[in-house]
């Protein structure tokens, strides 16, 4: 009662899944629910999380699922609600390759912008871009990103809102999602129909400082 408890709160070890290791040993386990290695190996759900632990060195990445649909279309519904991945920026290639990320490193924003923006109407689509970029941008105190003003930085994602649909899945999370066109990066062109431009202008962002 005195900490926040996600093992039970998912519901049991059917509801954990291993998302990834760093042990080369344990990387066959990924994508699999600690109920199904705890049958594996004859062992209580409860020792198979905790040996887990100890052989991965404390680094075995995780999902718990504890969310409802219906609950996360309210969420998406509440004006004060913005949006965000929770996630590192990832490529289908090389070294990712070797962990199963959560779906959401890919397919967050097209998510949100095809299945509960087009598909369901749960928020409108000027709503929805609004709270992608103006209204995050303003709760972190930067003050000239998240909108198109002369002066401002140009970070500009231009879709197509008829077909823009995330694919990453959990067994499948390395997947790209479809309808994005163009990306522009502090002004500089990084996607041009689809494909990488090899430019890299991204720069790191810092919080003006507090005015007294």
């Amino acid at each position: 009662e005195d900490w926040e408890n996600l093992y039970h709160a998912s519901g049991g070890p059917e509801n954990l899944l291993l998302l990834g290791f760093k042990n080369d040993a344990l990387k066959p386990l990924t994508g699999k629910t600690v109920a199904e290695v705890a049958a594996m190996r004859g062992t209580s759900a409860e020792d198979t999380m905790i040996d887990l632990v100890i052989e991965d060195d404390s680094r075995v990445a995780t999902a718990y699922f504890m969310m409802s649909e219906e609950n996360v279309r309210k969420k998406i519904a509440q004006p004060w609600m913005a949006f965000g991945s929770d996630a590192e920026s990832l490529a289908p290639e090389g070294v990712f390759l070797k962990s199963n990320p959560h779906p959401r490193a890919y397919g967050t924003f097209a998510r949100l912008l095809g299945k509960y923006v087009r598909d369901e109407g749960v928020i409108p689509l000027p709503e929805a871009i609004r709270r992608l970029t103006s209204f995050p941008a303003d709760n972190l105190g930067l003050p000239d990103r998240g909108r198109l003003r002369v002066g401002h930085y140009a970070d500009i994602a231009i879709f197509d809102p008829a077909t823009i649909r995330d694919h990453a899945t959990f067994a499948e999370p390395h997947q790209y999602a479809t309808g994005v066109h163009h990306v522009i990066v502090n002004g500089v062109p990084v996607l041009l129909d689809g494909e990488h431009t090899g430019a890299t202008p991204g720069r790191f962002v810092r919080k003006p400082p507090p005015t007294r």
